[in-house]
């Protein structure tokens, strides 16, 4: 899986998403710190959550035009801009006074994120090449769910250290960092076919491309099922931890640390099994794992807890890591931007959709909230895996034969 860092374009390609992914850790530790302050504790949660929501709603609108872009013109400048924007608003995060001005710059620095997110991605395949794909997404995962794992403890004793608004432009410096280590990259421009289409149409296209490709869709909508389970972890774990079992925030802690764990060793799971099993094998395991771990969450014990929130973890991976790589396997270079904006916005709104579920089932279901959403996200999968699953060897659109994706 590290052989992908023997590239040098890679590495510094890497090294810049390493350092935005920090950034974007600070970010949301001190955006919880900064609402903290504003509303005198009492509304920071309602802050946090329209915070969130325009997050998604940045990702669902914007994603999908940035891939058109991405397609269009050399990425390298899409990436610094959007690094360099992020600088300019998270600078400027340190001197609002109203929670109103929080919405304006966080909406403002999703939208940037928005672009680069999406763009990055499809730009891993055009400088590793598709075969090498897997490793570095792998790579890439891996290095992700690590910094979920160590990035609050670290942004709080930043915060600790220089204060809750100085962090910020901690976090603005390591854009820069990141903004820097991309000028140095050659162009990135994938290679252009004769496709002379409208913006609307490209981001039309984008979103066919997804669903019109058998393995594609059944991993998209396997990402539905680990998005219901997610969302039950995400929204309803604390309180389990807290509530039911009067535990302390510690623990609670220490329980999404198994979780976001589990998701770093699936990353280096996936990377080190390469080609060896067809990735929606993998997506179809992960789905399952992560739907049957919820299941017991609302009677388990604290220890049990943390094997199947680790294992919930893992299935998360499963289903989300293999479907980057998928991606990049099955679309033409000219066409991967929009089809990596397209499956950007898709996968986000997926969440847009179940964390009102999982707020639902815990005020009226709370003491089988898990249950229920488990429930849920199984009976999906058996729907999905008896109507839409790929069956025998399905062709592959970028390599002209047969593909490896059957079940």
């Amino acid at each position: 899986m590290f052989s992908s860092l023997r590239n040098p374009r890679f590495a510094r390609l890497y090294a810049a998403q390493t350092v935005s992914q920090i950034g974007d850790a600070l970010t949301w530790i001190g955006l919880a710190l900064l609402a903290y302050q504003l509303t005198g504790g009492k509304d920071a949660a309602v802050v946090l959550g329209v915070a969130l929501t325009l997050r998604v709603l940045a990702f669902v609108v914007f994603s999908p035009l940035a891939g058109v872009l991405a397609d269009r013109v050399n990425r390298k400048w899409v990436l610094v801009t959007c690094d360099f924007g992020r600088v300019a608003v998270i600078g400027l995060l340190p001197l609002v006074n109203a929670v109103w001005q929080v919405y304006v710059l966080m909406f403002l620095v999703n939208a940037l994120t928005a672009f680069f997110t999406p763009t990055n991605q499809a730009t891993v395949p055009l400088v590793v090449g598709q075969d090498e794909a897997g490793p570095a997404f792998a790579l890439s995962s891996a290095t992700t769910e690590l910094i979920n794992i160590i990035g609050p403890g670290l942004a709080g004793v930043a915060a600790a250290l220089l204060g809750t608004r100085n962090l910020f432009f901690v976090d603005a410096a390591s854009f820069l960092l990141s903004g820097l280590l991309i000028l140095t990259l050659p162009a990135l421009r994938a290679a252009q076919g004769e496709d002379q289409r409208s913006t609307w149409a490209g981001i039309r296209d984008g979103t066919a491309r997804l669903w019109r490709d058998p393995p594609i869709r059944f991993a998209l909508l396997l990402e539905l099922v680990a998005a219901i389970a997610g969302a039950l972890i995400l929204v309803n774990t604390v309180t389990r931890i807290q509530g039911d079992l009067q535990l302390s925030e510690a623990t609670y802690g220490w329980v999404m640390a198994a979780y976001g764990l589990g998701a770093t060793l699936a990353s280096l799971v996936v990377g080190f099994v390469g080609k060896r099993w067809p990735r929606t094998r993998f997506i179809l395991l992960g789905g399952l794992i992560t739907s049957v771990a919820i299941l017991p969450g609302n009677i388990a014990p604290l220890p049990v807890i943390l094997i199947l929130w680790l294992l919930a973890g893992v299935g998360q991976n499963w289903v989300n890591l293999p479907a980057q790589t998928l991606l990049a396997e099955r679309t033409e270079e000219g066409a991967q931007g929009r089809v990596y904006g397209a499956h950007f916005a898709w996968s986000h709104l997926w969440y847009a959709l179940t964390y009102p579920i999982a707020g639902w089932l815990g005020t009226r279901v709370p003491q089988a909230d898990f249950l229920a959403g488990g429930g849920l996200a199984l009976a999906l999968l058996v729907g999905v895996v008896v109507a839409l699953r790929p069956r025998g060897k399905t062709e592959n659109p970028t390599a002209g034969g047969p593909g490896a994706e059957s079940i």
